[in-house]
């Protein structure tokens, strides 16, 4: 880890299944330092210039439709030890379906360093899927796998589903239940 970042983002397009892994830029790693800097670099940089290339302003993307994004995001410290809230990671959308802007929540718990230990700083998820879906990473690899018959569990239950899934000591769920579906 160099300082403090694993060097790799994950993009998840799930309009097309596709899963790609890109390092992350170390010069706007320092101007933007942490993942919420970080992704709204990307949010702007990447999606809304796209976007208005396209003729699409920011005022009509969807939130709850396939060109809206979400963002998992680590900082430089999460995952060292030693440090306060090392566990903590940031949830963004690009836009929020409450106030029409950019949609930002800071987590604890420990899914910001489990993340940060299955080797990624940041996980970006776009488009929609045509039916529900979980993202699985384990041991370096990442899945899109069928969550149809979690659809409608609450948190505990699918947190304890998916952990025996994995069958392992170091697993952490960030999932949302019936409020999010």
């Amino acid at each position: 880890m160099k300082a403090g970042y694993v060097n790799r983002i994950l993009t998840v397009n799930l309009s097309d299944n596709t899963i790609k892994e890109e390092p992350i830029d170390p010069q706007v790693a320092e101007k933007y330092i942490g993942g919420k800097g970080y992704a709204l670099y990307v949010f702007y940089h990447r999606y809304l210039k796209e976007y208005m290339a396209k003729g699409i302003s920011p005022k009509d993307i969807d939130p709850l439709g396939p060109e809206n994004v979400l963002a998992f995001t680590t900082g430089p410290i999460t995952g060292i030890a030693g440090v306060p809230s090392p566990g903590r990671h940031h949830v963004m959308a690009l836009k929020s379906p409450l106030t029409g802007s950019i949609a930002s929540a800071n987590s604890g718990g420990e899914f910001g360093a489990y993340m940060k230990f299955a080797g990624y700083d940041m996980i970006f998820i776009e488009g929609a899927a045509e039916k529900p879906v979980y993202l699985e990473i384990v041991n370096g690899h990442v899945e899109i796998k069928d969550a149809s018959d979690l659809w409608g569990r609450n948190v505990f239950d699918t947190t304890r589903i998916l952990k025996s899934r994995v069958k392992g000591e170091n697993v952490s769920v960030a999932c949302i239940g019936p409020a999010g579906e």
